[in-house]
């Protein structure tokens, strides 16, 4: 297994659902986003999705988007990644995953993605706009290398594609709450628990829901139903508003709040 699927094992294994928190890598520039990704840590996150900024985040929302911008601003790109990673090892050992589109990775090279990956202590990789069916080369070059490829189902997946991801796919399967982009909501949708328990039902992977959880509330309603919870845009939205500010102290205590509600 996997750190990643480890960690899902773990809290299990204590009656714990896995949070899993996403943050923009760099924002707002790469010193504050090591402390940012070093306070998530220390709140509690079970596993830490670190995105790679992009000019054109399609599947993200507004939240999302004006980070990657000030990442970007901040000169930050996948080399300042790998060196946080790095960093960030010298003292926590929180399974972590970059979120990334294609297009990065196919600019620096699949291989060398992954060898600089395994360098870092990267765990895996979540590539929004690279489907199961046309990840042939990114597997091949991934697999070897013992990176986790972890990929989205949406409430439009059908069995098939449920089937296909679960056999592609490692470390833990990403389930979208809804259709559209990243970003908070009011509530989760009636039709969820139905969804969660297709995948379930056709896979021994880990389920986690990600796309509009934002409070511990909801966490605590997704770690009911699925075996974990991915919490992002609001966590961007509490680095954006701490920037200047107790940014640590800040981000540790929001997580905190929200791995509190992982327990059942």
């Amino acid at each position: 297994m996997s750190r990643i699927a480890d960690r899902f094992a773990e809290c299990a294994a204590r009656g714990e659902g896995t949070l899993v928190t996403y943050l923009m890598g760099g924002d707002p520039d790469i010193a504050r986003g090591l402390t940012a990704l070093r306070a998530v840590a220390a709140g509690g996150a079970d596993v830490i999705e670190l995105g790679v900024p992009f000019s054109d985040p399609m599947a993200d929302g507004r939240v999302i988007e004006l980070a990657a911008i000030r990442a970007l601003g901040a000169g930050t790109h996948l080399p300042d990644l790998f060196a946080m990673v790095r960093e960030f090892r010298k003292e926590y050992e929180t399974p972590i995953l970059f979120m990334t589109y294609w297009n990065p990775i196919l600019q620096y090279g699949p291989a060398r993605a992954c060898e600089d990956a395994k360098a870092a202590g990267v765990d895996g990789f979540l590539i929004s706009d690279l489907p199961p069916e046309e990840a042939g080369e990114w597997l091949a070059v991934s697999r070897p290398a013992e990176i986790d490829t972890i990929f989205l189902l949406a409430p439009t997946s059908p069995e098939s594609r449920i089937r296909l991801v679960a056999r592609e796919g490692s470390g833990f399967i990403y389930c979208i709450s809804r259709l559209g982009v990243t970003g908070a909501r009011e509530a989760l949708p009636t039709e969820l628990p139905a969804l969660v328990a297709k995948i379930k039902a056709l896979t021994n992977q880990p389920v986690a829901v990600g796309f509009g959880i934002s409070t511990p509330d909801q966490v605590r309603e997704v770690c009911a139903i699925a075996d974990g919870a991915i919490v992002g845009s609001v966590l961007v939205k509490t680095i954006a508003e701490n920037a200047d500010g107790d940014l640590a102290a800040a981000v540790e205590a929001f997580v905190r709040s929200l791995k509190e509600a992982t327990k059942k």
